[in-house]
């Protein structure tokens, strides 16, 4: 399981400001520039519209300080914080072209990211009384891999495979090309790859399990199985492997499929189909005081 760092690096979050800021404000925002005046100031506060796990408080930094540098950012909430309606996420003061330039990237992060946080919380906490791990899978949007990825790690998921070469991971299409033999595939995969690199193979059924079991795998996926075909898995592995369970978890379903007794459950949702946390920020130009009053 790809282990991410509680906090995203310096260089990602340049990275993806840069980009997001360069596809929005292009030439510039034409419209603030026309006008408000260029030395205007205003305080903004950005807050909760409903519960949620938030993620994405330092790229709404890197956002507005690439604009403006002498942004002051005041956060009042840090990622991973539990926020409930109207909680204040954090407060702006700086140049108005510079917050009204900034509003949307920052807002699409946060709303973007703590969707994909707090669903995975949501997954997270109905499965708490077993040792399970909640997981992401690839079903990402392209470019924001790492993003969302750290996401679900802050709604206290796991991040899986980054990309191709995390690991082996032999799905039904490996398999219909070089002949179907499960346990085949998994030997000369490991003949391949570097010992270090797990071995994993998706199964769709129990007959495929002893095979995999044969060729040594280091996980088994079992792809859209029921409820009945976990368990079964699960005593006939008899712990031999780390079992994992995917297609067609839901909030209404994973309970039972952790109840099953597998190692892992991903979901493709996480990432694919979360929400966004509804968000908004509030501007108030700032008045300078006048001299002697």
């Amino acid at each position: 399981m790809n282990v991410l760092p509680p906090t995203l690096s310096e260089q990602l979050i340049r990275h993806s400001v840069a980009h997001a800021l360069a596809e929005d404000v292009g030439a510039g925002d034409i419209t603030s520039t026309a006008i408000i005046d260029s030395a205007s100031e205003s305080m903004a506060t950005v807050y909760a519209e409903a519960f949620c796990i938030v993620a994405g408080v330092e790229l709404a930094r890197g956002v507005f300080q690439s604009l403006n540098s002498d942004m002051n950012f005041c956060p009042v909430a840090s990622d991973g914080d539990k926020l409930a309606p109207g909680a204040v996420i954090f407060t702006l003061t700086g140049n108005s072209r510079a917050i009204l330039a900034g509003e949307r990237v920052a807002l699409n992060f946060l709303q973007h990211l703590s969707g994909i946080a707090t669903l995975t919380s949501k997954f997270c906490d109905l499965v708490r009384a077993y040792s399970v791990q909640i997981a992401a899978t690839r079903k990402t949007t392209p470019g924001l891999r790492s993003l969302e990825k750290w996401a679900v790690t802050i709604g206290g998921g796991g991040a899986h495979r980054q990309n191709l070469g995390d690991g082996v991971l032999i799905k039904d299409n490996h398999l219909a090309i070089c002949g179907g033999d499960v346990g085949l595939a998994c030997r000369q995969a490991r003949e391949y790859v570097d010992s270090g690199l797990q071995i994993e193979v998706e199964i769709d059924s129990l007959d495929q399990l002893q095979a995999a079991l044969d060729g040594k795998a280091d996980i088994v996926l079992l792809d859209n199985m029921t409820v009945a075909d976990v368990e079964a898995a699960v005593k006939l592995a008899k712990g031999k492997t780390i079992l994992e369970v995917s297609g067609g978890i839901t909030l209404d379903n994973v309970l039972w499929y952790a109840a099953a007794g597998p190692d892992i459950v991903s979901i493709g949702a996480l990432t694919q189909s979360a929400p966004a946390s509804p968000m908004s920020l509030y501007l108030v130009p700032h008045v300078p005081k006048q001299a002697g009053a």
